[in-house]
């Protein structure tokens, strides 16, 4: 396993803590990444080795560019309640790369706001702290709760960016995804 360090930049909320992967993470995030119900949009669960892999890309990533998404704490208990954060997303498109905001929570850490939360804390970050000028958000077509919350946090629809994922074969129903943007105040 990669070693994360504290390169990213640890941020606090009244309820949440952000911040970088860690080796004791493994656990918490495999166990969210294996739920069906969670990963309902994605392609597939993820074995703990997948997910170990996962989480040594976004280390690699975290160096290369300066940012990646990390975990989500409850700052009460400390309890593993997702990841978010920002990537920079490189697939081949005519708008990318671009940074985009990116979230997974625990079923049990569901409509409570968390993503919201999070969501804002690094939205600040990357147009305060990083400069960005504009940070986008995509998903599957039919993850309403997803797109709900970037229209909760003050993205707005960007129709004109909509494309068919190209790690999801041609023709299945994950692969069209609608995109949301917003740019820096």
């Amino acid at each position: 396993m990669h070693d994360y360090g504290s390169a990213m930049t640890r941020i606090e909320t009244e309820r949440l803590i952000l911040r970088p992967f860690e080796p004791q993470d493994l656990d918490a995030f495999a166990a969210l990444n294996a739920d069906p119900v969670v990963m309902e949009h994605f392609p597939a669960v993820m074995t703990r080795d997948e997910t170990e892999a996962f989480m040594d890309r976004i280390a690699e990533k975290q160096a290369r560019v300066g940012y990646a998404v990390g975990a989500v704490l409850d700052k009460a208990d400390g309890a593993f309640l997702g990841l978010c954060g920002l990537n920079l997303f490189e697939i081949d498109l005519p708008w990318t790369p671009e940074t985009e905001i990116g979230w997974r929570f625990t079923r049990a850490s569901w409509g409570k706001g968390y993503a919201s939360e999070a969501a804002r804390a690094w939205l600040a970050y990357g147009f305060g702290t990083l400069g960005l000028s504009r940070i986008v958000a995509f998903t599957a077509t039919a993850n309403h709760a997803s797109s709900k919350v970037m229209e909760r946090i003050g993205m707005e629809r960007a129709e004109h960016l909509d494309f068919q994922h190209t790690h999801v074969p041609p023709g299945h129903p994950l692969a069209p995804h609608i995109v949301y943007q917003m740019t820096a105040p």
